[in-house]
This record gives structure tokens, sequence and C-alpha cells, in this order.
């Protein structure tokens, strides 16, 4: 009788039935699978979505992938400036499938960044940025810098050529700093030049870092599903017709999404690992040579040439610095009451030209500081900031939008007079 009892307590605790009765006497006493089932099944997720949306957990499967390989490549790299070299080397050519892991990992940061960019790029265009999603976007731009520190640090790490005089260069821009910029250069090297201690502080943080970057991934979803996912429309989904189980529907999507993005992982990490790596960074580090040209990977490239666009050292490492930091307030700068970049014809013209804008900071920040490169540099850098301190307030309160569909689903399923509903905001009629 007691052990009936019990049993019936169970099936009225659950939230949710389980016909395997080992997963049921998990879930009562951990309910990871009620939670699992809630987040998979039951979350209502817009049926709009489009594979820009994709991007979100590929992002979170290359971190993952990221995390694995890492872990391997600690456990055989020695951070000493006599060591580090020879113990990538040894990783590529002595453990078995190292080359293998490395390139992984490698690969992985350029397709990281990709996916991320792509990801952020995706919420300027159709507004996910705007009420009540702000927390979700801020804590997304802490991410970004995040991986930012991360994939510094891990770029020292072969001590190569471009490791050592991007760890010189680099840290010696705090030192731009007033009164405290020389103890902060000091701190990170620890000491008064690279060296081991620099190397064992980089990579300690470049291991643990990962891990946070991890946890606000989690806060982030939980500030995602707080108010569902956005849409292309930029709309509240309004009941079950606008919304669909995320699994089935969403999960096969991902998985095709997910195939073709492993086929560039793949070809990269396979055919062309080299494509995406510094050809000095080949070269031992030797502190009597400093090379030709020293500049950090592609997906670093614009902040670099905002940098060098500014010829003042103060204020080329401000003007670096609030390229990211201005991503925080962007949810105050745009006063536009629309979120989607379809019902805004104006804003949707000055998306563009940011998305070259910032095509054009890539290219010169790979490029000498000098000619046409630095006015280029100087040019894409203005814009930068004008678009979103001046353009992106003032089209957002001048701009008049399209109208919008009362539900994401009116669109598609007409009534049955043929007439589809669009509500004007400027007027509040519909």
């Amino acid at each position: 009788m007691q052990m009936t009892t019990q049993g019936a307590e169970e099936h009225a605790m659950s939230s949710t039935e389980f016909s395997n009765p080992v997963i049921r006497w998990i879930d009562y006493r951990l309910p990871v699978f009620t939670f699992l089932h809630h987040e998979l099944h039951e979350y209502p997720t817009p049926r709009n979505l489009n594979y820009l949306w994709n991007f979100g957990s590929l992002a979170g499967i290359v971190l993952v992938i990221m995390i694995g390989t890492g872990i391997v490549l600690a456990m055989h790299y020695v951070p000493t400036f006599g060591g580090a070299f020879n113990s990538v080397e040894h990783i590529m050519r002595d453990v078995n499938y190292g080359w293998l892991i490395r390139y992984l990992h490698t690969t992985g940061a350029s397709m990281f960044f990709a996916a991320v960019y792509i990801h952020i790029f995706r919420g300027l265009y159709y507004g996910s940025y705007k009420a009540p999603r702000e927390l979700l976007w801020i804590m997304g731009v802490v991410i970004l810098l995040l991986m930012m520190a991360t994939v510094f640090f891990g770029y020292t790490l072969p001590w190569g050529q471009m490791s050592f005089w991007g760890a010189t260069v680099i840290t010696n821009l705090f030192s731009a700093i007033p009164i405290v910029g020389d103890s902060i250069v000091t701190w990170l090297l620890g000491g008064f030049a690279v060296g081991d201690a620099t190397l064992n502080r980089f990579y300690a943080l470049h291991y643990l870092l990962p891990f946070v970057i991890v946890a606000v991934v989690l806060l982030h979803l939980v500030a995602l599903h707080r108010f569902g996912s956005n849409n292309p429309d930029g709309i509240d989904t309004k009941g079950s017709e606008d919304t669909l189980p995320f699994h089935p529907y969403y999960t096969v999507k991902d998985l095709l999404g997910l195939a073709v993005f492993l086929i560039a992982f793949g070809w990269y990490a396979f055919y062309e690992p080299s494509a995406l790596l510094n050809p000095d960074n080949s070269i031992p580090a030797n502190p009597g040579v400093t090379p030709a040209e020293i500049v950090p990977e592609w997906y670093l490239l614009p902040y670099y040439a905002i940098l060098k666009s500014v010829p003042n050292k103060l204020l080329g490492v401000s003007a670096m610095a609030a390229s990211i930091l201005i991503l925080f307030v962007v949810p105050w700068l745009d006063p536009s009451p629309v979120r989607s970049a379809r019902f805004r014809p104006v804003f949707k013209v000055f998306f563009w030209i940011l998305v070259a804008d910032c095509l054009l900071l890539v290219f010169a920040g790979g490029k000498p500081p000098e000619g046409t490169w630095l006015i280029l540099s100087r040019f894409g850098a203005a814009y930068y900031f004008l678009h979103f301190l001046v353009v992106l307030p003032l089209v957002g309160r001048l701009e008049k939008p399209l109208p919008l569909p009362n539900s994401i689903s009116q669109p598609v399923l007409r009534p049955s007079n043929g007439r589809v509903e669009i509500r004007d905001i400027t007027t509040g009629g519909g």
C-alpha cells in the first residue's frame, strides 16, 4: 500500500508523463527530462523563422567543439618561452590525430566568429535588440567581448612570431590609459616584458574564459525563453496559429543548417587550414626580429582598422573600445517602434551600408596604415560611429514604416473574404 501511494505521488507531482519507468523515476527526483520536453516540445516558436535563426545554435555547437578540442590540446601544451612552440609542433607531428584536433580548434575560432557575426547582424536587421529583449541583446554583446578576450589569449599560445609580437603590441595598448595604464600592462605581462609569466597567465585565462562564455550563454538562453524568439516580421506571436513546437519542426531545420555549416567547417579544417592562419606564426618567436606587418586574425580586423585610423594612441584605443561598447546601447539609440527592417525601407538601406562598411574595415584592417587604405579606414571608422550615433536615431524618428500585419500567419492564412488586415502604427488604425 505504501509503494502504491508513493507511485501515485510520483505520478501526481510529475508535470510530464514518460512511459519509461527509469526516466520517470529520475525525472521525479531531477526534472531534467521535463525541462527538455518543455523546451523542445512545448516551447512555442514563431512559425516564420528563416535559416538565419540557425546561427545561434550553430555558434553553440562550435563552442562545444572548441572546448572539447581545447581540453585535449591543453594536455600536451607547455606554457613556457622555450617549450610553447615546440609543444605545438609535438601536437602536430607526434600526438595521434593531433593535427586534426589543432586544425579543428583553429578553424573553429573563425567559424565561431562567423556564426556570431551573422547572428548579430541578423539581430540588427530584424530588431531583436528592441524591448523587451534588451538584456538578451546585452548578454550577447558580453559574449562577444568574452570571445575576443579568449581568442586574443589563445592567439599568443603557439608562440610564433605573430603570437609574440601580437601579445607585445596589444598589451602595450593599455599603456595609453592615463595613470593606471603602465600598471595594467605590468600585471598582464607578469613583469616588464613578454615571457614565461605572460604565457602562463594567458594560458590560464584562455582555458578559463570558454567556461565563463558557457555560463553567459545559459543566461542568454534564459532571457531568450522569457519572451520567446523574435521573428522576421518583428511582431509578437498571437496564439497557437502563429507558433509551432520547437521539435520536430526547428530541430530538423537546424540539422539541415548544421550539415551545410559542417561542410564549410570541414573544408577549411581538412583542405585549407592555413588559409585562416597567419603564416608568420609558423616561425618561432624571435624578440629581435619584428614582422613587416603585425595583424590579428580576420575576425578582429575591423577593430584593428579603427585603431589604426586614429593617429593618437589614446584616442585610437578609445575608438576601438567604443566600437564594441556602443553595441550595448543600441536598444536605446533606435527609437522606432517597428522591429523588422522588412517594414522599414529607409533603415534597410542604411543597414546594408553598415554591412558594406564593416567589410571595408575588414579589408582595410589587414593592410598597412598608409595611402588609400588609411583613408578608407578613416572613412569606414567615421561611418561606423555615424551609423549608430546619428543615422539610427534620426531614421527611427523620421522614417514612416510600412503597415504591419496583425499576426505573422495572416499574410499566409487569408480570411475568407480574401482581405488581409494590416495595422498602421503611425495612426493607430488597423
